[in-house]
């Protein structure tokens, strides 16, 4: 018993551990998902990163804008002006007919969109395209004249312009005479001249500010782009996340019924997917687990009844024998000594007597229910009458009724065939006449009576006398339970009768009780009859 007790407690101890795994992981998940569920919104993350994203594109390009645009605007601007520059100092050189120069610079003014004129050696403006009316703009000359004035004033740059055989290029700074300007200068030794171009940079200017306003606008527009994609990120991102932490939120708390309906194929699809599969094997592992534990505990809570049952047992048998032993223990030594003589030495030897064989019947009815309860007890079923049973019963104990004055009454169907055990069938009617003798009143009455109901025979056995307390009424078909303390001398009363009874009735499949009536109490029991001509009327 005690190797038993041992082996299911190790084998408790083995699945409270695995539980206790069990429930650690999903305690895991559910902190990693209470961090993400207490984080911000998925959607909220989303839209603040696309909107950094965008600021951050949007403000780079403004600062890159506003800090290289006009520098790289300026030095392209001075580059295809310089290259304008050399090509018509190249043309010009190779001209031989003066009356063409005015077409030429035309030409070039007009491809190139520049200003170009040709000053003398000492600076002064000499040549500059004139108007479709064979006028000369007075806008274009004042304004080549201001920088030819400028180049006067100041000799060193018209030295260094000489002396360096390249092209000399200026920005010009804004004033209320000209606007701000790139100017190129080249010399032109074979002909001791300076040839001028002269290009606006007043369009870059304003580009500038038509660029910043457009920002303005772009920034709106993206604004409502990120809305957007906000919504979309909220459909095909945050939507199903927000279902996989619904699932897995409930997956912590032990509930595996939710399930993630999503069935993209990517990777969220594939999470999903997984968290599905996941919940289906914790469900099973956790089912097995329980069940298994629930039948650990189950044998565990039989291990405890049998070993209660086994003390109680014990302790009722000890009770139950100590009486007798003592009685013969005593009577022994008394004998022994000579103390009785005569009729009182055969009335004491007489008790010896009934105490061994009172002690022989509880060991035979122990034995009998130890193996009623034991499961592996097979009845030896045959067909006979059982109401022959029951008046070869009755005679057997004739006498003990008239000691008492008991008046018997009997109304019984005949035949009644069963197919049951007839030793075990004998005992179980034996148990219910000895009963009701034992707690019939003086001068009572016992009725046993039969009955048909439905295909089964309903047998009671009645006698007057005290009623039982309802909340003793289970407790009857307890082993060595006993509602009176009292002994029968004769019928002895070792309290596990009735428990017999119950097991041989219940191993047929038999249907039995007890209730208080008007004048005592009444135990009955149903069998099943066998369907032949003689109980078929």
């Amino acid at each position: 018993m005690k190797n038993c007790n041992e082996v299911f407690l190790k084998g408790r101890e083995v699945l409270l551990e695995k539980l206790n795994v069990f429930k650690n992981r999903l305690n895991k998940i559910k902190i990693r998902f209470n961090i993400f569920k207490n984080n911000k919104s998925i959607i909220k993350k989303l839209f603040i990163i696309t909107a950094v994203v965008f600021a951050l594109f949007i403000g780079g390009t403004l600062l890159i804008q506003s800090l290289f645009f006009e520098k790289f605007y300026i030095t392209k601007k001075t580059d295809e002006l310089n290259e304008s520059l050399r090509k018509f100092v190249s043309a010009y050189s190779k001209l031989e007919d003066n009356t063409k120069i005015a077409s030429l610079i035309e030409e070039y003014e007009q491809n190139n969109n520049i200003k170009l004129g040709i000053l003398d050696s000492s600076g002064v403006l000499s040549v500059v395209q004139k108007t479709s009316g064979n006028r000369i703009d007075p806008m274009k000359t004042r304004e080549l004249d201001l920088y030819a004035r400028r180049l006067i004033q100041n000799q060193d740059t018209l030295t260094k312009i000489k002396n360096s055989n390249k092209i000399y290029c200026v920005i010009s700074t804004k004033n209320d005479q000209i606007s701000r300007s790139i100017v190129s200068i080249y010399y032109q030794k074979d002909k001791n001249e300076y040839i001028i171009a002269l290009s606006s940079l007043q369009p870059v200017n304003e580009a500038v500010s038509v660029i910043k306003e457009m920002y303005l606008y772009f920034c709106i527009g993206a604004l409502f782009f990120i809305i957007v994609l906000a919504f979309v990120y909220s459909n095909m991102i945050a939507k199903p996340l927000v279902k996989i932490n619904k699932t897995a939120t409930k997956m912590a708390n032990l509930d595996f019924t939710e399930k993630c309906q999503i069935t993209t194929m990517d990777e969220i699809g594939n999470v999903a997917a997984s968290l599905n599969f996941l919940s289906e094997n914790l469900d099973s592992a956790l089912t097995s687990l329980r069940d298994a534990n629930a039948q650990l505990e189950q044998d565990i809570e039989k291990e405890r009844r049998l070993e209660r049952t086994r003390k109680e047992f014990v302790a009722a048998v000890s009770h139950e024998l100590k009486t007798p032993i003592t009685l013969i223990d005593g009577y022994a030594v008394a004998l022994k000594d000579d103390i009785f003589e005569g009729a009182d030495r055969d009335y004491y030897l007489d008790i010896i007597i009934d105490e061994a064989s009172k002690m022989g019947s509880l060991v035979t009815d122990m034995l009998d229910l130890s193996q009623l309860e034991s499961g592996s007890f097979k009845l030896n079923r045959q067909e006979f009458n059982l109401t022959e049973l029951i008046t070869y019963t009755l005679k057997k104990y004739g006498t003990l009724i008239e000691e008492k004055s008991v008046k018997l009454y009997t109304n019984l169907i005949d035949p009644v065939i069963i197919n049951a055990d007839w030793s075990r069938m004998e005992q179980v009617i034996t148990n219910f006449i000895t009963n009701a003798i034992r707690h019939v009143d003086n001068e009572g009455t016992i009725t046993i009576n039969t009955s048909k109901v439905q295909d089964s025979i309903k047998v009671e056995i009645e006698n007057t006398g005290s009623s039982i307390p309802e909340e003793e009424m289970k407790r009857l078909w307890d082993k060595f339970y006993k509602l009176d303390k009292s002994r029968n001398r004769k019928l002895g009363g070792t309290g596990i009768g009735l428990s017999i009874v119950k097991n041989i009735l219940e191993l047929h499949e038999y249907s039995y009780g007890v209730e208080n009536t008007e004048k005592g109490v009444k135990f009955y029991f149903a069998v099943s009859l066998v369907k032949n001509e003689n109980n078929n009327d």
